[in-house]
């Protein structure tokens, strides 16, 4: 443990699996205080007990599309531990793909309230309590399609576009009041999400490391929870506003 975030509380929505459980397991190594919140009670008992081995943590259940239960998670974070340091809101889902039908409204409307609206108001209730405490750091999750499109894969592509705008109208907002707000996009990593969509072994996977991943292969979650930490630390402390690519140089092609 090289304790870059003693005595810091962090906040991960989406920790009960892939690159939110990679971040949560980082954030207590770098000694910080873990709050896992999910939707998914299982997913983030087990990373809760994984994180147990190593530093203190706390899980709560909430849906980050519900504003209710995202404004009593983080709540339940500051009476746990006193303060709000650090948030990873990286809660999301994949919806259905470009392959199926874009038009879809139900899959438009779910995808928008997790993984945009989540964001809105995971930052909303967060920064109220930083505000409180002389600042924070926090790193919102767009993706490669916050950066580029991709033909049909519309409620996605938007949701991470619009988490990109709303990172860098946060940060100028918050700019002088000590909170700094930046973005990653991972690329093709690999979590359970991406292997519902590309599996795992399959020649579509293969594809796509071939022809999209100038690095030759897929990136591993605790890759991206690598940036996060440091965007989080004291070593980031004049950035701000940033998207940062995470993705072995798919989009530089």
């Amino acid at each position: 443990m090289s304790g870059n975030l003693d005595g810091k509380t962090a906040l991960v929505t989406g920790g009960g699996s892939g690159i939110g459980r990679a971040t949560a397991l980082a954030f207590a190594r770098e000694g910080a205080r873990v709050a896992i919140v999910d939707y998914v009670p299982e997913g983030g008992n087990q990373t809760l007990n994984m994180i147990k081995e190593i530093g203190d943590g706390r899980f709560f259940k909430a849906d980050v599309s519900k504003p209710d239960e995202v404004r009593r998670a983080v709540e339940q974070t500051v009476e746990a531990y006193g303060r709000l340091d650090c948030s990873f809101n990286n809660a999301g889902i994949e919806g259905s793909g470009a392959r199926d039908n874009p038009w879809d409204q139900e899959n438009w409307h779910r995808v928008i309230a997790i993984n945009l609206t989540g964001v809105f108001l995971s930052m909303q209730y967060e920064i109220e309590h930083m505000l409180k405490h002389g600042g924070g750091a926090i790193v919102n999750t767009s993706s490669i399609l916050g950066l580029v499109g991709m033909g049909g894969a519309f409620a996605y592509t938007a949701a991470k576009h619009g988490v990109a705008g709303l990172t860098k109208s946060a940060a100028l907002l918050y700019a002088q009041s000590g909170i700094r707000v930046n973005a990653i996009c991972p690329g093709f990593i690999r979590t359970p999400m991406v292997e519902r969509s590309i599996g795992s072994g399959t020649e579509f996977e293969q594809h796509i490391v071939k022809h999209l991943q100038p690095i030759g292969r897929l990136g591993r979650p605790e890759e991206i929870a690598e940036a996060v930490v440091w965007l989080c630390s004291p070593a980031a402390s004049l950035v701000t506003g940033i998207t940062m690519p995470v993705d072995g140089g798919c989009i530089a092609q």
